[in-house]
């Protein structure tokens, strides 16, 4: 496996993360926990070092199943959580209960990440969502007494507008910012991806593969769990899903002529964009992850990414890529 480093900080990860939300929230029911288990640690002998969680997944028993999971294979390991939403609520779902990024409540939440990481201090700590009540150098501020306080070790960002980076970063450097990126979501080439590379900031893309959409094993007829968080996502109408096979269709030749899966051009396509660009893919099944961890051997020439940016570009993806209520809280 490959190494990147993240941005100008010293911090070195494979080139392909895990991220680890499906299998405990939000992609149907919780899965098995041994096997999750097996699964993280066939990851890492995979040569994977960079998993992602957030004390909400779940809430908590996604950090607690990380946590027990690497607990062994801590010093191989770069972990990174989240904090920013209130999950004392009765309502436990990403966002109910609002974010809360007040300083009392990121120690707070820091200490029970520790525990149920089962590790003494964090690797990468994310906010997890930007909230409007709290400057953000405030929050800056606090995480910076977590580090000088051994507790955490570098500062992230998620979802976060430029302006709201630049003004974390002249307070404690940022070492990488958390957003959506893909072939089907490239909003972030617009501001975010220039001012990252200005700043020497690290980007680690969630949903590279499109919830799943990239890989082209869900299509219009694909019916979700009652629990799976796409049945809210504009994107993943039956309607939008028809209109957006096209963007799959793309990406399926181009695998086709590479003799590589639709997942690993989709992901090769990321890799190729910056050297500090770090996916984190989710999954639960073994043989996706060895077929994402394969993508770091997929070449794409200057050339093949010019036809494939091209045959893209021309396709207008249909829906929102967020349901309104959480689409509010991105970009701030």
């Amino acid at each position: 496996m490959q190494k990147r480093t993240l941005g100008k900080s010293n911090l070195e990860v494979s080139a392909i993360g895990l991220g680890c939300m499906g299998m405990s929230f939000s992609y149907g029911p919780p899965k098995d926990k041994a096997e999750m288990i097996s699964l993280i640690r066939a990851a890492v002998e995979l040569g994977v070092t960079c998993f992602d969680t957030a004390e909400v997944y779940g809430p908590f028993t996604n950090e607690e199943l990380v946590g027990e999971a690497l607990a062994p294979l801590r010093k191989q390991v770069v972990i990174a959580t989240k904090f920013g939403f209130d999950v004392s609520g009765s309502d436990q779902r990403p966002g109910a209960a609002g974010v809360n990024s007040q300083p009392e409540h990121i120690r707070q939440a820091v200490e029970g990440s520790l525990k149920r990481l089962r590790v003494e201090v964090i690797d990468l700590l994310y906010q997890h969502r930007v909230d409007p009540n709290v400057p953000i150098e405030e929050v800056a501020g606090t995480v910076k007494e977590l580090i000088q306080q051994g507790k955490v070790k570098h500062f992230g960002l998620s979802e976060a507008g430029v302006q709201t980076i630049r003004r974390a970063h002249a307070v404690l450097p940022v070492t990488a910012l958390q957003s959506e990126y893909s072939l089907w979501w490239r909003e972030p080439e617009a501001e975010v991806l220039p001012t990252l590379e200005e700043l020497g900031i690290g980007f680690v893309p969630f949903s590279p593969l499109g919830k799943g959409f990239l890989t082209g094993a869900i299509n219009e007829n694909t019916q979700f769990s009652s629990d799976d968080f796409r049945n809210k996502v504009p994107r993943f109408s039956g309607e939008n899903r028809k209109a957006n096979q096209a963007l799959v269709e793309v990406i399926e030749r181009f695998a086709a002529e590479k003799q590589v899966t639709s997942a690993q051009v989709a992901l090769a396509w990321l890799l190729a964009q910056k050297p500090w660009i770090v996916p984190i893919p989710g999954t639960t099944k073994l043989e996706r992850l060895r077929e994402n961890c394969g993508a770091t051997t997929v070449k794409l020439s200057s050339e093949d990414l010019r036809e494939l940016e091209s045959a893209a570009s021309r396709i207008t993806v249909q829906g929102a890529r967020y349901p309104e209520n959480l689409q509010k809280l991105v970009g701030r």
